[in-house]
């Protein structure tokens, strides 16, 4: 995976009015923590950092240029705004070269099963352990004329070089099942169909009584 470099401010203001004012000059309010140094309160070039993790993913490593000193980071967590498109918060792990981390990888199914099949993917991604500099962008997993009742689980994903599992083996990644057929799905949509009420017509309203003499 290759790595970027980005030019990192310290924040000296916290709460959330700090990070808004943070996002609106155009940055984001970041964390920089890990290998027993205290964690440091940074603010990342919002264009910038978006287009790191677009072009390497959520795992993407990063040298940071910290008051002119560069400090090698990894991605750890990207806090979207739910509704807006911007992100609200990173956590950053400080990391060497050479080492191993932990992530978490997307999975990507490839290929297509046999006729008549249906393949439902049980895992989006597969956490293992790699070198920092050799991170996989993601994993594939061939499904090429699988037929009803395979199943593929974590221990059966073949591996980049240089990596390693650490989810557990026996996690159900793929399932092969039969694809249902056409008189199945219309029995299916009959089913969530009935038992529906329409709603009754409402009563006339009654007559007003005559006024009293």
């Amino acid at each position: 995976m290759a790595e970027a470099s980005i030019d990192a401010e310290t924040r000296t203001e916290f709460g959330k009015g700090a990070a808004r004012r943070t996002r609106r000059a155009g940055k984001i309010p970041a964390v920089l923590y890990g290998h027993g140094t205290d964690p440091q309160h940074l603010s990342l070039p919002e264009l910038e950092f978006k287009r790191v993790v677009r072009e390497q993913g959520r795992n993407a490593v990063v040298t940071l240029n910290i008051g002119g000193t560069p400090q090698l980071a990894l991605t750890k967590t990207v806090v979207t705004h739910p509704i807006r498109p911007y992100i609200e918060h990173v956590d950053l792990l400080v990391i060497s070269r050479g080492e191993k981390v932990a992530v978490e990888v997307q999975i990507a199914i490839v290929g297509d099963a046999a006729p008549g099949t249906l393949v439902t993917q049980e895992l989006n991604a597969l956490e293992v352990e790699a070198d920092v500099s050799n991170i996989p962008e993601q994993i594939e997993v061939s499904v090429e004329g699988l037929r009803v009742g395979t199943q593929i689980q974590a221990s059966d994903v073949p591996l980049p070089e240089g990596t390693t599992l650490r989810a557990e083996p026996e996690i159900l990644v793929v399932n092969i099942v039969a694809a249902p057929t056409e008189a199945q799905l219309e029995a299916e949509m009959d089913t969530e169909g009935a038992g529906v009420v329409e709603d009754a017509p409402e009563a006339p309203a009654a007559a007003a009584a005559p006024p009293e003499s």
